[in-house]
């Protein structure tokens, strides 16, 4: 559903809670009105299937999720600013197990959108560090991790951050490294 239809349907029961209570001196049925038009204000600013995947997330049940998450079409018309980067943050978590490939993008487009909570820019820091190291970029690697370290104040992935700077430390094995004996060798 588009975000101001939202806002409409808010001012609608505003509006009829102000006939209940002006017109009809219904006031009680007036407060209940206005009590159920704060509800498409709240989800105005936080997306109903943003919340209900953070929710099938918590209970680890990412196919849900992801079909919660497959539900907004179109994130610029569904959902306020503020949440586009938790839109990306949350498909970049979906995706970690099956396309880890796809997680960098993502990740990086959520932490340029913005999000509010530290320890979710700390889990796309170091996911995104997860991707600089697989790829060999060892510097930038290090870097994404001292500032997901940093981001971690509650200590809540410090096993995540110490078993990354360990693959740090291991010599990386690259795909086309050449033997120098073999240089002058032709193809028989």
């Amino acid at each position: 559903m588009n975000k101001y239809i939202k806002i409409v349907i808010a001012a609608l029961l505003i509006i009829a809670g102000l006939y209940l209570m002006i017109f009809t001196r219904s006031l009680g049925w007036g407060v209940v009105v206005f009590l159920l038009a704060a509800l498409p204000i709240f989800l105005f600013f936080k997306n109903e299937y943003i919340l209900l995947a953070f929710w099938q997330l918590r209970k680890q049940n990412m196919d849900k999720a992801v079909v919660y998450l497959s539900n907004i079409k179109d994130y610029q018309n569904q959902l306020h600013k503020s949440q586009y980067g938790y839109f990306h943050y949350l498909q970049g978590l979906t995706l970690a197990q099956e396309h880890p490939t796809k997680v960098e993008p993502l990740m990086r487009k959520a932490l340029e959108y913005g999000l509010n909570m530290k320890h979710d820019r700390a889990m796309a820091t170091l996911n995104l560090a997860a991707a600089a190291i697989s790829k060999g970029r060892k510097q930038e690697g290090q870097k994404l991790l001292e500032e997901a370290k940093r981001l971690d104040s509650a200590g809540m992935m410090t096993d995540q951050i110490k078993m990354m700077k360990d693959q740090l430390k291991m010599p990386t094995m690259q795909k086309h490294v050449h033997n120098p004996h073999m240089r002058q060798r032709g193809k028989f």
